[in-house]
């Protein structure tokens, strides 16, 4: 199990009692070691982190260490402790928390300015989250996702479905797929409901068929799709729905080979609409950044 950044302090104070500067690198790579992670659990990332979870939290650990002056950082991605963290290893404490750095006015300083904006004092923060500043970031990304995507599949099945058909072509030619897009659903259609031209002259198209559906659409549904694609002399297709599909249906589209069709089902129907900003509007934009080390590479 990865631990939580505030069980990483102490481990990485004790690491640098000797007073040797140590690189991040190889802190990171200690403290893993001494926690037993398996290669799994070193390569465990956040919601769109391009760093490894463990690697975030040992970044944190180190932050709050530093921010109380517990260690120092004498050069570029190389940590050192100092008089002030030799003391605090010297009180044998059996763990290192936010609420016991809140002693060193220098963090509770930090704290302050990382409060400011939403009005709080620092002593107010609750000490026991186990959760980096990084991750929490991520999870109430996650969160809010997941209900976006909620609340555009509840609201494509009460929509009509001359509706639903006219937003999943114009989702297709959002992706980039075609030049000219159309809904043709009537009756005698076959169950295609819109066809996309993939070039000008129309010389390869893409059926389409809408599905508002509860529960899961089935083989016979899709079997009907592919027969139907000959009326238009068409090799691809796909299949959206706002449910899911059969394990037979799947099956069968995964053994057909004169035609490639695709299925998506709600949930990457939701999030091929959020991705390509189809039927969603972006509030707020938040740019989460980190000092460029390139900046402050100096000559030798």
């Amino acid at each position: 199990m990865i631990p939580d950044y505030q069980t990483l302090m102490l481990p990485l104070l004790q690491y640098l009692a000797d007073g040797q500067q140590k690189k991040v690198k190889e802190i990171v790579e200690h403290l893993a070691n001494e926690f037993q992670l398996t290669p799994e659990e070193r390569m465990q990332t956040i919601p769109s982190g391009y760093k490894p979870l463990f690697y975030y939290r040992v970044s944190w650990a180190k932050q709050y260490l530093k921010e109380a002056k517990l260690i120092h950082i004498p050069i570029r991605a190389v940590v050192q402790i100092t008089n002030a963290g030799k003391e605090q290893l010297a009180e044998k404490p059996d763990k290192i928390t936010r609420k016991l750095l809140m002693k060193y006015p220098s963090f509770v300083d930090f704290m302050k300015r990382g409060s400011e904006d939403e009005g709080e004092e620092a002593v107010e923060i609750e000490p026991s989250s186990k959760e980096s500043p990084h991750e929490v970031l991520a999870g109430a990304y996650k969160s809010i996702h997941a209900a976006l995507k909620a609340d555009l599949l509840a609201r494509l099945r009460d929509c009509s479905p001359d509706f639903f058909e006219q937003a999943v072509v114009k989702l297709l030619m959002g992706m980039g797929y075609g030049v000219e897009g159309k809904v043709v659903g009537k009756s005698g259609d076959g169950g295609i409901d819109g066809i996309i031209k993939e070039d000008q002259l129309g010389l390869d198209v893409v059926c389409i068929q809408a599905k508002r559906w509860e529960g899961n659409v089935g083989r016979p549904v899709v079997q009907a799709f592919v027969g139907s694609m000959d009326m238009h002399r068409a090799r691809k297709g796909v299949i959206l729905t706002t449910s899911a599909y059969s394990s037979e249906a799947k099956d069968f589209v995964n053994k057909i080979e004169s035609k490639k069709v695709v299925l998506i089902d709600g949930d990457q129907l939701a999030d091929f609409m959020i991705t390509h900003n189809i039927g969603v509007t972006v509030t707020t934009t938040y740019q989460l950044k980190e000092v460029s080390n390139d900046f402050f590479e100096e000559d030798e």
